[in-house]
């Protein structure tokens, strides 16, 4: 039953893998992809996967604050068309600043973020790693491969 299981989850992760395989393939196959990878930021992002996972997490958590400040600034001048000119600086100084508060706190929780996403992924894959090498050593001890653990030599110390 063991081996059932082994074998369908197996088979389940390299399904898995070529789907990802293909999925990348079709992502770096773009046209527009190709031409940011060439550039000088593209390029830097790639030796840095880090930084690159830290600029996705800030602009992902940062979107919805910085598209209610649009919101507030288009609501605002179209009160400023009515004669609200002073309540408009006034909001829009103190909305700028909320702005640069949450999205400087943002900018630390995606550092946090990716941070912990980086230790889960090398935690996880070492973990996958040894429980293939277990599944491995199991296979071939079944199979009747099976490695000498220790070394026989002659006995020096008996003198006939």
């Amino acid at each position: 039953m063991v081996k059932m299981e082994t074998s369908s989850t197996s088979r389940d992760l390299q399904e898995l893998q070529k789907k990802l395989a293909s999925l990348i393939n079709s992502i770096q196959s773009n046209s527009k992809v190709i031409a940011f990878m060439n550039s000088p930021v593209g390029q830097y992002l790639d030796k840095h996967p880090f930084v690159a996972l830290t600029l996705l997490m800030f602009i992902m958590v940062s979107a919805i604050p910085v598209g209610v400040f649009l919101l507030i600034v288009i609501l605002m001048s179209l009160a400023a068309c009515v004669g609200v000119i002073l309540m408009e600086g006034v909001l829009i100084s103190v909305g700028g600043l909320t702005l640069l508060c949450v999205l400087c706190g943002l900018g630390f929780v995606s550092l946090a973020m990716s941070g912990t996403l980086s230790v889960c992924y090398v935690i996880l894959s070492s973990l996958i790693n040894y429980w293939f090498s277990l599944g491995s050593l199991k296979h071939q001890q079944i199979l009747g491969n099976k490695c000498p653990m220790t070394i026989q030599y002659p006995d020096s110390s008996r003198h006939d």
